[in-house]
């Protein structure tokens, strides 16, 4: 193939290149963020509850260890029992006595002599050492090593540094004449923990261990624990880390490809905004990555993760369905990497799913805490629940488990921040912005409502009949408000060369020929793009000010022109808008109500037939000019648009009648 059409085709493909190579990246990353070890089989249950799965039988010969509080209770018995070796220094008195004659000039004599007294005495019963790392030091008993020879002591019958007084004595001038055999005491220890038995006996292959419907009982918990430690050991024996990095890659790889054919068969316009699709990749790697630093500090917090998040921004920037496969999407492939992966996604699936419904018209920041609400309340029923279930009595519950509830409940409040930072990021517009926006008071519509009044009000009236519309044929209503209250912002630079700000008999295209005229005219696109920007007014926004004229021309200066110089070749393009034209249900809705809203004004006679035959005149022109093409409405949208828009501009521009009033006389 030539090298050409090679490039041709790369560049023709690009983006369908780009969203695969996000989608591998998001695949690959993902698993680096878990810990790299791995483990063996291990099995849902819990002790009390019903053992639901299929009868268990070993795979294997494996110990069954007892329990970890009973063997750690043995080993304290071990240490507190132990027998502790010494043996006699016969050079303790002697140094013991030089250090307290170093001592006689800086002391009074007096006492030096009192202090040699109770040395004496001390030394006649022996002066024993005392281990910093043996507890209940007292109690124990003591073996005297001569030799090969041990004696049976206790404590009780020597000198300790504990029975001493005297801390100058203690301190500076006493010297062990029993001292502690570390090396020996440390044998002691060491055979007696050896000696303790670890396990309860064998389990040897093909036995049944537990059997479907039976009690999980404290037994057949520690059976279970025992496999489960046994299949890890086996597990790690035989363990490659780069063989699971490429299956948990591979797992993560599969989960996204079916989102991405979902939103191909179902959401393909979301699939095809790269933008967009970055947006959910970037969602999905923040949420694997904080949920990896939780399961690194501990993996009992996992919960603890605020993955709700996930939801609530899809159904912000989307729809109920977007944000449910995308949550289900998240879920799977976290849960191959955390612990209790069946726990997890019950949790995970039933609060996403109360937090998507919750969601619903979300145009309210009080929401946020309802929704906050709905998650605390949805973990902690599951969980109350979940144990009841299990144990069939609640004395099992931790209340620690409820606060990391709250606290996933709270960190969703996050979810508000991020939406702005996502908003500005991707250029994404979310209903929030739009209620904002749509506000008479902002800067935008004050200059515009001060400067060019009558645009003003036309676009006020494009607004509320666009939103009526929207809501009747279904789409985004408060868009195509938005839209239409910022689409002749542009106007704001030449407020008198449009008629409805016209307010004197002075016409400033008296000036002007046609073309410059319709120069002016046209200008209010690009103006409006400029002014747009200025006031940071979002990209979705900006559509329908690039839009509601698509490619048309202004058919009175073009009519005029013709009129006026009939044999000269009129250069269209002088005429006409740049466009793009309609490529929404929105955009061309408000590019129709525009038109229809304008031209009605200019009508003398706002009867019935006058204004049909006006809106069927614009209509078909749009069509006849393919300024609809691009756009998802169907024949059935545009009858149902005629029928709308000419009911709303009979109420509008309806002939008043006239009420005489008629007295009668009753007399």
């Amino acid at each position: 193939m030539p090298t050409g059409n090679i490039i041709s085709d790369t560049v023709k493909h690009l983006p369908f290149i780009t969203r695969a190579l996000l989608m591998l990246a998001t695949a690959a990353l993902i698993p680096l963020f878990f810990p790299s070890e791995g483990m063996g089989t291990h099995y849902d249950y819990a002790e009390g509850g019903i053992w639901r799965s299929n009868d268990l039988v070993a795979p294997h010969d494996f110990a069954v260890s007892r329990p970890q509080a009973e063997v750690d209770q043995e080993v304290e018995d071990a240490r507190n029992n132990l027998l502790l070796y010494y043996h006699y220094d016969n050079t303790a008195y002697n140094r013991a006595l030089e250090r307290l004659n170093s001592l006689a000039g800086n002391y009074p004599e007096s006492r030096i002599q009192r202090m040699h007294r109770t040395l004496d005495s001390i030394y006649r019963v022996g002066y024993l050492e005392m281990p910093n790392d043996v507890p209940n030091f007292k109690q124990h008993d003591i073996i005297i090593l001569e030799g090969n020879v041990g004696s049976q002591h206790s404590v009780g019958e020597f000198v300790t540094p504990l029975d001493l007084r005297d801390s100058l004595l203690r301190e500076r001038v006493m010297v062990p004449s029993i001292a502690f055999d570390a090396t020996r005491t440390q044998l002691e220890l060491d055979s007696r923990l050896s000696q303790l038995a670890t396990s309860n006996g064998m389990v040897r292959q093909g036995e049944l261990i537990i059997a479907q419907g039976e009690q999980v009982t404290a037994e057949k918990v520690q059976i279970l624990q025992s496999l489960e430690q046994d299949n890890d050991r086996r597990f790690q024996q035989h363990y490659h880390p780069f063989g699971r990095y490429v299956g948990q890659a591979a797992l993560c790889l599969f989960a996204l490809a079916a989102l991405f054919l979902f939103m191909r068969n179902t959401r393909h316009p979301i699939l095809e905004d790269n933008r967009k699709v970055t947006f959910i990749m970037v969602l999905i790697i923040l949420m694997s990555g904080l949920t990896a630093l939780v399961q690194h500090v501990n993996a009992d917090w996992v919960l603890i993760v605020p993955l709700c998040i996930v939801p609530i921004m899809m159904r912000v920037f989307f729809d109920m369905r977007v944000a449910l496969y995308v949550h289900v999407t998240t879920v799977i492939i976290l849960a191959n990497m955390v612990p209790n992966p069946f726990e997890f996604i019950f949790y995970q699936l039933i609060a996403g799913m109360m937090t998507i419904v919750t969601v619903r018209n979300f145009e309210d920041r009080s929401k946020f805490f309802l929704v906050a609400g709905v998650i605390f309340l949805s973990y902690a029923l599951i969980y109350t629940f979940g144990v009841l279930s299990q144990e069939s009595t609640l004395e099992s519950i931790t209340f620690d488990r409820y606060l990391i509830f709250f606290l996933n409940a709270l960190m969703s409040l996050m979810s508000y921040p991020l939406i702005y930072l996502f908003e500005r990021l991707f250029g994404l517009t979310t209903n929030l912005t739009l209620m904002e926006l749509s506000s008479t008071n902002t800067p935008a519509l004050r200059e515009l409502s001060r400067t060019a009044p009558g645009t003003f009000q036309h676009s006020m009236q494009v607004a509320n009949i666009s939103e009526d519309m929207m809501n009747e044929i279904g789409g985004n209503a408060l868009l195509a408000k938005v839209g239409a209250l910022y689409h002749d912002i542009g106007k704001l630079q030449a407020p008198l060369y449009f008629t409805e700000n016209q307010n004197s008999e002075f016409n400033p295209h008296d000036e002007l020929d046609n073309v410059e005229s319709a120069a002016v005219i046209i200008s209010h696109v690009p103006n409006g793009l400029q002014i747009a920007k200025r006031y940071h007014l979002p990209t979705a926004v900006q559509d329908f000010i690039r839009t509601h004229h698509g490619t048309t021309v202004t058919g009175y200066f073009y009519n005029k022109q013709r009129m006026e110089h009939p044999d000269e070749p009129i250069n269209i393009t002088d005429f006409q808008y740049n466009g793009p034209t309609p490529f929404s249900r929105e955009t061309a809705v408000v590019m129709m109500v525009d038109s229809v809203e304008a031209a009605c004004k200019s009508l003398k006679n706002h009867d019935k037939e006058a204004i049909d035959k006006l809106v069927d005149n614009i209509i078909d022109d749009k069509i006849r000019q393919n300024q609809l093409q691009n756009c998802d409405l169907t024949f059935g949208d545009i009858t149902q648009i005629r029928k709308i828009l000419k009911s709303k501009m009979m109420s509008i521009y309806h002939s008043r009648i006239s009420y005489k009033l008629k007295i009668e006389n009753y007399d």
